[in-house]
């Protein structure tokens, strides 16, 4: 898998963009901030498009769900994997997830 960056594409269910805001930034990869545990929970997700009278569209991203490395730290947290996945907010509540689409680098790959 590879090591996720800030300039990385993560997505909702429904396509809305997550927006990438990392907590370290001494660790970079082809200049983009590499990702570390809890970086990509509670963030805003922009333009979900699951919008209707009974749906809520995508707006924050839950707890990840599998995708930080077991191995590989960045000042104790573990980095993020480009396998990482996620829950979102939108409707229906418990089955919308949060992938990877692009890792923002393609240089970097960790094994677990």
């Amino acid at each position: 898998m590879k090591v996720v960056t800030k300039d990385a594409t993560v997505r909702c269910g429904h396509d809305g963009r997550v927006l990438n805001n990392p907590s370290q930034h001494w660790v970079r990869i082809g200049g983009g901030e590499v990702l570390v545990d809890n970086d990509p929970e509670a963030r805003k997700i922009m333009a979900c498009p699951n919008i209707g009278p009974t749906m809520k569209p995508c707006t924050t991203t839950l707890a990840v769900i599998s995708g930080y490395s077991s191995w590989v730290r960045i000042g104790g947290k573990a980095v993020v994997m480009s396998d990482m996945d996620g829950l979102t907010d939108g409707t229906v509540p418990g089955t919308v997830h949060y992938t990877v689409r692009e890792p923002g680098q393609t240089f970097v790959a960790v094994n677990a």
